[in-house]
């Protein structure tokens, strides 16, 4: 499939594409630079299924947590 730039550097997602990851209006869209291409990840509600449970056991919520309230007693 093929696209192009506006001169604004909008680009148009195919439809096809759209419809397969569940891409609306006002999906947000996360663009990652890979050194040689773009990628387009849609945050989708899918997109959060797919990382539950990913971080168990990791401790990151006490991380979280911890950061958060250092923050708090800066301000």
């Amino acid at each position: 499939m093929e696209t192009y730039a506006t001169v604004k550097g909008q680009i148009v997602i195919p439809a096809a594409l759209r419809r397969k990851y569940g891409i609306k209006n006002g999906t947000k869209i996360i663009v990652t630079d890979n050194g040689d291409s773009i990628g387009l990840k849609p945050v989708t509600e899918q997109y959060f299924k797919n990382l539950q449970g990913s971080l168990k056991g990791k401790g990151v919520l006490k991380v979280l947590v911890e950061e958060r309230r250092k923050d708090r007693e800066k301000e």
